[in-house]
């Protein structure tokens, strides 16, 4: 079983940036993909990015590639998500989750274990 433990976010101007972190207990934490979510007020929760166990594969929704850059560090048993050009309608709870598998579908249901969520706030 792997509990995530999330870190980062809080309000930034539109074009800031923000690093968010998603810390990992457990064992084995490198035989788990990754991914981030997040979900606005009314809204859906939605695939943000994601990435592999050893970290050579990565997936990012159309609206943040260029912009956001999903890492992770075995060793510290951490992924990151680095945010730059931070967007107003971004404005959202971030999420990460990870499961033991990486492939091409990114769901909310395909994974398992959740970190407890952060607030990110981009004022225009």
């Amino acid at each position: 079983q792997v509990q995530l433990v999330q870190s980062g976010g809080g309000l930034v101007q539109a074009g800031g940036s923000l690093r968010l972190s998603c810390a990992a207990s457990g064992r084995s934490f490198n035989s788990y993909a990754v991914g981030w979510f997040r979900q606005a007020p009314g809204k859906v929760r939605e695939f943000v990015a994601a990435i592999s166990q050893n970290g050579d594969n990565t997936y990012y929704v159309d609206s943040v590639k260029g912009r956001f850059t999903i890492s992770r560090d075995n060793a510290l048993n951490t992924v990151y998500l680095q945010m730059n050009s931070l967007k107003s309608e971004e404005s959202a709870v971030y999420y990460c989750a990870a499961r033991p598998s990486f492939n091409g579908r990114h769901r909310p249901r395909d994974y398992d274990y959740w970190g407890q969520g952060t607030q990110v706030t981009v004022s225009s």
